[in-house]
């Protein structure tokens, strides 16, 4: 498993990518910039971490999309306009509320929709509960693996769009665990990613 990872260089990029909590899961790092030069299909995984600004990675759109259909894997997270680069997302946004766990009475809502899937081997549902961004209108036949209080999906793999797979989620863990900001995150990367690198593979 060779797993490339964008790095558009933001403190909470720098943090999440290259300290060593979690550097030795990526195999390459790389500026979106560069990536016309690096062969895509050298590599099995490629990441998009939150807060990636679109505008950096349209002008490489037909490359991504050519690294799909050569049956590669795409993991977009959340707060980068993913819809703008990647083909058939429809996102949609929802009010965030970024101070709902201060009422013991409130709840996020954001529910597992397949429990038995192995991601969930790795990460419970406190790991994918901080706070909400949007969803997702996914194509018939993707797999949805969370979604939110309104069922909305949140977290999903899409198998069908292209030969490879993509998933996609409005969660932004990177930004969060890199900021310092919402235990939650962390526990989501510290199980997100050993799954990535041991299990992705498998499915």
């Amino acid at each position: 498993m060779s797993i490339l990872a964008i790095h558009p260089g933001a403190y909470y990029h720098i943090e999440s990518l290259e300290n060593e909590r979690y550097a030795h899961f990526f195999d390459k790092l790389v500026r979106p910039e560069e990536l016309e030069n690096v062969l895509l299909e050298d590599y099995n995984v490629v990441v998009v971490p939150c807060r990636t600004p679109a505008n950096r990675i349209i002008p490489y759109k037909k490359q991504l999309l050519a690294y799909l259909e050569q049956g590669g894997t795409v993991i977009a997270t959340g707060e980068s306009h993913s819809e703008l680069w990647l083909p058939k997302i429809k996102f949609t946004t929802q009010s965030t509320n970024f101070w709902w766990w201060l009422d013991k009475d409130e709840t996020l809502g954001v529910n597992i929709t397949k429990p038995e899937h192995s991601l969930f081997q790795y990460i419970d549902e406190k790991a994918l509960t901080w706070h909400l961004h949007g969803w997702f209108k996914v194509p018939k036949g993707a797999e949805i693996l969370a979604v939110n209080a309104e069922g909305k999906p949140i977290l999903y793999i899409d198998e069908v769009t292209t030969k490879g797979k993509m998933i996609i989620t409005s969660l932004d863990p990177f930004f969060h665990h890199g900021s310092h900001f919402m235990p939650s995150t962390t526990q989501f990367l510290d199980g997100f990613l050993p799954w990535m690198r041991k299990e992705l593979d498998k499915i």
